[in-house]
């Protein structure tokens, strides 16, 4: 399983510092990205991305809790975005999103709400589908534990259809609980706190174990 650390952050400058402290240890880095409509607060402008030096050594995973994702397209890829993932309450037409999103190469992914339906209607192009382990945006919620019933849903989903998409998770995770969710069928674990509270380096090893 992959573990991405995920920066949610109001203010650029600690943004930046969250991220020159992972760039040399992981491959990819989560920049979640909140417009204060789809859900409360505002992160920082995600165009200041490209004021950080010596980054291309790692790929841009940006997560769009806004309204209108596809109208955010452009600006992931201003700032090196290798993949861009929305969220389905907020997307009116999921093929057309996962199809103008991979029409510029990078991978595309659906992210769906704690306690939103899950369904069949994934696109085939579809490269992840990210499960929120809690509500997603500022505040603290606290790893709810339906995840497994919801992650089975998805693995079954993904069998029967015969898609290929990786299964994330979001929120809340642990070591204490990261084994549970790799045995459940979890590919990529989306990690704040757990990665950036203590030594990073200690902290990524202990998830990944």
């Amino acid at each position: 399983m992959g573990v991405v650390p995920t920066i949610l952050e109001k203010e650029f400058l600690r943004a930046e510092e969250k991220i020159n402290l992972v760039k040399d240890v992981v491959d990819w880095i989560q920049i979640d990205v909140i417009d204060g409509k789809f859900t409360s607060g505002k992160t920082f402008e995600l165009e200041l991305l490209t004021r950080i030096k010596n980054i291309e050594a790692c790929l841009f995973d940006i997560h769009l809790m806004v309204e209108n994702p596809q109208k955010w397209i452009n600006k992931c890829l201003f700032v090196g975005a290798s993949r861009i993932i929305g969220h389905i309450e907020a997307i009116e037409d999921r093929d057309e999103f996962v199809k103008l999103v991979k029409n510029e190469g990078v991978e595309a992914g659906l992210a769906i709400e704690i306690d939103s339906n899950i369904d069949e209607n994934i696109p085939d192009e579809t490269d992840v589908v990210l499960l929120m382990a809690r509500k997603a945006g500022f505040g603290d919620y606290q790893f709810d534990e339906k995840i497994f019933d919801r992650i089975k849903e998805i693995v079954v989903i993904r069998q029967k259809l015969g898609l290929k998409f990786l299964i994330g998770v979001d929120g809340g995770i642990r070591k204490e609980n990261v084994k549970r969710l790799v045995e459940a069928g979890v590919d990529i674990a989306y990690c704040g706190s757990s990665v950036f509270n203590g030594d990073i380096v200690n902290n990524l090893e202990n998830l990944k174990k």
